[in-house]
C-alpha cells in the first residue's frame, strides 16, 4: 500500500510520477523498495487520471455502493447513481476481457 500512497503523494505535491520521484518518496518514509513494484506502479498509473481516481473513489459511500434506496422509492439522484454504477460496471468487464494472467494492482501491491 505504500508504493499507491506515495504516488498519491507525488501527485498532491504536483511532482512528476515516474521511477526515480517513488522511489525517493518511500526511502525517505524508510520502505524497503522493490524496484520491480515501482517499474509496475508507474507503468500502470501511466494513463490513470489520478485526480478523477481519487473523486471517483470519494464518491462510493462507507458501506459501498447499495442497490437501491431504504424507503424503496427510487428518487432522480438514485437513478442516476445506478445508471453510473452499471456503466462503470460494464467498463470494468470489457477492460477484463482480455486475459494478462493478472489480477490487477491488488496482486502486486497486496
Amino acid at each position: 500500500m505504500e508504493y499507491v500512497y506515495a504516488a498519491l503523494i507525488l501527485h498532491e505535491t504536483g511532482e512528476e510520477l515516474n521511477e526515480d520521484n517513488l522511489t525517493a518518496v518511500l526511502e525517505s518514509a524508510g520502505a524497503d523498495v522493490e524496484e520491480s513494484r515501482v517499474k509496475a506502479l508507474v507503468a500502470a498509473l501511466e494513463d490513470v487520471d489520478i485526480e478523477e481516481a481519487v473523486e471517483e473513489a470519494a464518491a462510493v459511500p462507507a458501506g459501498g455502493a447499495s442497490g437501491g434506496s431504504a424507503g424503496g422509492d427510487e428518487t432522480e439522484d438514485d437513478s442516476e447513481e445506478e445508471t453510473e454504477e452499471t456503466e462503470a460496471e460494464e467498463e470494468e468487464e470489457d477492460e477484463d476481457d482480455g486475459d494478462d494472467g493478472g489480477e490487477g494492482l491488488g496482486e502486486l501491491f497486496g
